[in-house]
C-alpha cells in the first residue's frame, strides 16, 4: 500500500460531527496528491456543509496528517448531492433528487414547525430545497413561511411554487381561502396531494421536504405508493404517550419500504429565560430510547423555546429570523445529521443530474 493510500485510509476514519458517521464511501471520497510544500487533499461529500463545517473538517484533516508526519498544503471540499434509492417500482422525480417525508404518529408534537425549520436549515447549509405541505385538511406551512396570495399557473395546467427565505413551497392552503374547510373524503385528499407534487413546477431541488399530516392514513399510504421517497424523519416529544404513536409511524414507513433516516425529539428541554434552569417538561430520553430500540439515529433533540413559537406564528421561522440562536443551531445540527445519513444510503439506480458546489 502506497503512502498516499495509507493517508487516505486514515482520513476516511474521520467522522462527520453531527451524525458521527465516518467520512468514507459512500458518504464521502478523499483524494490525496503531492502539492508543494505539502499535500493537496480533496474531499468530495454527498451532503451540504457550511463554511464553518468545512473549516472544522480541514482542522481534523490537518491534525490527522500531522500525526502521520505529513503536512497539509491545500484542502478543497466539493459537494455532490445525488439522488438516492426510493421505493421499489418508483424512480426519483424529475428535478427533485430526494423527497424526505416528515411524519409523526400524532398531532401536537411540532411536526410542521420541525419540517419547515429543517427545510430552511438545509437551505442555509447550501442545498436547494422545497417544502410540500401534504396536510390537506390542516395546512400550516403557508402561515409559517409568511406566504399569501395565489401561485401562478403559466399554462393553466402546472403551478409555479411560491418562495420564501430561499425555499420553494406549495400547499393546498395557497389555493383556497384561509377559512375554507377541506370537507373531502380520502380519495379526493390523496388525489390533491398527488397533483400538488406532480403539477408543481419545482426547480432543480436537492431536497423536497414533505410535511405529512399526523397519523398513518390515506395520505401517508398515497405518498408511499405514488411518490418516490428517499427517506423519512419521525418527529416526537420525549413523553411516552407521544413515542407510542411515533413508533406506529416508524413501523408504517418500514412496511412500505421507506427507510427511516432518524428521529427528531422535539420540545426536549426548556431553559428558563430568567434563571437559566433547565427542565424536561415532557420527560427525558424518550426519543433516544426509541432510536435505540429500532436501530435508527437520533438526529437531534430540539428545545422547547418561546422564540420557536413566536417566530413561527409571525411567518419568520427561527432558522431564518435568528440563525445564530440556540434553537436555530439545534435545527442546523439536525439537518446536517439528516443530510449525512441520507448521503450514506444507496444511490438511485436511474441517476439524475447532480448538483456541484
Amino acid at each position: 500500500m502506497s503512502n498516499h493510500q495509507v493517508l487516505t485510509a486514515s482520513l476516511e476514519r474521520l467522522v462527520e460531527p453531527s451524525s458521527q458517521l465516518p467520512l468514507a464511501a459512500p458518504l464521502a471520497r478523499w483524494s490525496v496528491r503531492e502539492q508543494a510544500p505539502g499535500l493537496g487533499v480533496e474531499l468530495l461529500i454527498g451532503f451540504p456543509v457550511t463554511a464553518d463545517g468545512v473549516a472544522g473538517l480541514e482542522r481534523q484533516a490537518r491534525t490527522r496528517l500531522e500525526a502521520a508526519g505529513a503536512s497539509l498544503a491545500v484542502f478543497d471540499v466539493r459537494t455532490r448531492i445525488a439522488a438516492h434509492a426510493v421505493q421499489p417500482g418508483l424512480s426519483p422525480a424529475p428535478r427533485v433528487r430526494n423527497v424526505i417525508a416528515v411524519g409523526s404518529g400524532k398531532g401536537g408534537v411540532g411536526k410542521s414547525t420541525t419540517a419547515v425549520n429543517l427545510a430552511l436549515a438545509l437551505q442555509r447549509l447550501g442545498a436547494r430545497v422545497g417544502v410540500l405541505d401534504a396536510d390537506v385538511y390542516g395546512p400550516s406551512v403557508p402561515a409559517m413561511l409568511g406566504l399569501s396570495g395565489r401561485p401562478e399557473s403559466p399554462d393553466d395546467k402546472s403551478i409555479e411554487p411560491m418562495r420564501a427565505f430561499g425555499v420553494e413551497a406549495m400547499s393546498i392552503g395557497l389555493l383556497v381561502d384561509t377559512d375554507t374547510p377541506m370537507i373531502w373524503r380520502g380519495p379526493m385528499a390523496t388525489s390533491a396531494l398527488t397533483q400538488l407534487f406532480t403539477d408543481t413546477r419545482w426547480g432543480d431541488l436537492d431536497y423536497l421536504v414533505v410535511d405529512l399530516p399526523p397519523g398513518t392514513g390515506d395520505i401517508q399510504l398515497t405518498l408511499a405508493q405514488k411518490i418516490p421517497v428517499a427517506g423519512a424523519v419521525i418527529v416526537t416529544t420525549p413523553q411516552e404517550i407521544a413515542t407510542l404513536d411515533a413508533r406506529k409511524a416508524l413501523k408504517m414507513f418500514e412496511k412500505v419500504n421507506v427507510p427511516v433516516l432518524g428521529i427528531v425529539e422535539n420540545m426536549a428541554v426548556h431553559v428558563c429565560s430568567n434563571c437559566g434552569h433547565a427542565e424536561h417538561l415532557f420527560g427525558q430520553g424518550g426519543g433516544q430510547a426509541m432510536a435505540a430500540q429500532y436501530g435508527v439515529p437520533l438526529l437531534g433533540s430540539l428545545p422547547l423555546d418561546l422564540r420557536i413559537r413566536e417566530q413561527g406564528d409571525a411567518g419568520t421561522p427561527v432558522v431564518a429570523a435568528a440563525p445564530d440562536s440556540a434553537p436555530a443551531q439545534a435545527y442546523l445540527a439536525a439537518a446536517q445529521a439528516l443530510a449525512a445519513h441520507l448521503a450514506g444510503r444507496p444511490r438511485a439506480s436511474i441517476p439524475i443530474a447532480s448538483s456541484l458546489a
